[in-house]
């Protein structure tokens, strides 16, 4: 099933520096792995990864009787999660458009962390390490450069389908994963905020 586009509400990072400033603030569920959220987050944040949003969702719904607003690098995982979200029943929805990338383009306050490459980079980095060195041993060894095709394809399923498995598995590592959100922790502070 395909998210239709046109039920997304974004929320630009401008209109929600003023609803934060103004004490309307949403609640901001940040979708990224622990790791991407330490890097770099919203005050405020939750961080509640995607498939723990998934996971937990009906738990979640009970806590979020206001506006929310899901943010995530670039929209993409955000956009899963207002999906996931929204077939749970939580109608008040919102996603931040452009993500964290027009979030700090637009100057607006972060909490930062220790830096780290986000899971897009490290995608490039693999993939194209891949790439490279099949190029390279298919000149020796006929049919490995099928490998870095085999990649390709991938990469272009990945675009079309707005979906990334080599992301998906990047984020499970360690170096990714970070703690681990305990969703009872989440929850409790959701309840406190209320």
């Amino acid at each position: 099933m395909t998210t239709d586009a046109s039920r997304i509400a974004g929320l630009t990072p401008t209109a929600l520096q003023q609803l934060i400033e103004s004490g309307r603030g949403p609640r901001l569920l940040d979708v990224r792995t622990p790791g991407e959220f330490r890097t770099v987050h919203i005050p405020g944040a939750y961080n509640v990864p995607l498939d723990t949003l998934r996971e937990h969702r009906a738990e979640l719904l009970t806590h979020l009787d206001e506006d929310v607003v899901l943010v995530c690098r670039s929209g993409a995982r955000a956009a899963q999660a207002e999906q996931a979200l929204a077939e749970a029943g939580l109608p008040n929805l919102r996603v931040l458009d452009g993500g964290m990338m027009a979030w700090e383009a637009a100057g607006a306050p972060v909490n930062r962390g220790e830096a780290r490459w986000d899971l897009e980079r490290q995608v490039r980095l693999i993939a194209g390490s891949i790439v490279l060195i099949t190029g390279v041993v298919g000149v020796f060894v006929p049919g490995a450069h099928l490998i870095g095709t085999a990649i390709g394809a991938g990469l272009t399923f990945a675009a079309l389908s707005d979906t990334c498995a080599m992301g998906m598995m990047l984020a499970k590592l360690p170096y990714n994963r970070g703690p681990r959100t305990d969703i009872r922790t989440v929850i409790s502070s959701l309840r406190d905020r209320s």
